[in-house]
């Protein structure tokens, strides 16, 4: 039985956006919706119904939520298999349980009655930082949002930390048939070539070819798994946060991996990762690896 992509829902324009994507996300890969809605009525419900009775309770509030996001997925997709439900949790507490029975977790960027000015909203990130299944935060332009650049960018860690985001990476590029460009970024430090300015070139080409070696390792497996997906491989020089989140405005998808930690429930969450949830041009994946 296929494992449903789950998506939080709380009301907010930025989640409404997250079904509309995670609908035509379940299509592609014929995959059940499930529609969660966090909502601690029960401890509320006494002081939202205070100084009127004609108010409704917050209860009624949260059915009105997954009711109206429901109907809004069937509209988009009518194929699409839908369930629901309002749980009696925090929205954190809830989708890192929701997700150890889920193909994917679903946020927006921005949560309902959060800063208009904010980033990210602390749910999204807390959720992406530490989930134990891949965590999308649906964020961009429109181009993005509807998949037209035909371009999905993988951020290529170490082979040890990042084999799942590699084997999404190829799952969702050939779900979509589109290019997989894969990105590995590599920095010379500065001591190499200001020490030995008439061997400046040589460190580079060192640092360049070993970059390029990881990237042979990282996809010798997944291109082996999946012969149809066009690669495109790049290695560039600068810091893997500002090179990607350069490339994002040209990706439908941008997918990084994080490093999970036995037994720690802190967030762990890279720089990486961290920058391009805040401020990508497309949804980004951060797929968690255990180590």
């Amino acid at each position: 039985m296929d494992l449903p992509l789950v998506v939080g829902v709380d009301g907010s324009d930025a989640s409404l956006l997250a079904v509309d994507w995670a609908v035509d996300e379940a299509a592609r890969h014929g995959l059940p919706l499930r529609l969660v809605h966090a909502s601690l009525w029960e401890r509320y419900e006494g002081i939202a119904l205070q100084g009127s009775l004609d108010r409704p309770s917050a209860h009624v509030m949260a059915e009105n939520i997954v009711g109206a996001a429901v109907e809004r997925a069937r509209r988009r997709n009518p194929g699409v298999k839908v369930s629901a439900e309002v749980v009696r949790e925090e929205a954190v507490d809830a989708l890192l349980r929701e997700g150890h029975n889920a193909s994917a977790l679903v946020t927006g960027s921005r949560g309902r009655g959060e800063l208009k000015g904010l980033l990210l909203g602390s749910v999204g990130l807390t959720v992406a930082a530490r989930a134990h299944c891949p965590v999308i935060v649906v964020r961009g332009g429109k181009a993005a949002l509807e998949g037209t650049h035909e371009r999905i960018l993988l951020g290529a860690g170490d082979p040890s930390a990042g084999a799942e985001s590699v084997r999404f990476a190829f799952r969702e590029a050939e779900a979509r048939t589109c290019t997989l460009d894969v990105v590995r970024a590599w920095r010379c430090p500065a001591h190499e070539t200001t020490d030995h300015p008439l061997l400046a070139e040589e460190p580079e080409h060192h640092h360049e070819e070993r970059a390029s070696a990881l990237l042979d390792a990282v996809l010798h497996d997944a291109t082996a798994d999946h012969p149809a997906v066009r690669v495109r491989r790049t290695t560039v020089e600068g810091p893997a946060r500002k090179v990607l989140l350069h490339r994002s405005a040209a990706a439908d998808l941008v997918i990084v991996g994080a490093r999970r930690r036995h037994g720690h429930f802190g967030l762990q969450l890279g720089r990486v990762g961290h920058t391009l949830l805040h401020h990508a041009e497309c949804p980004v994946v951060i797929v968690p690896q255990l180590v």
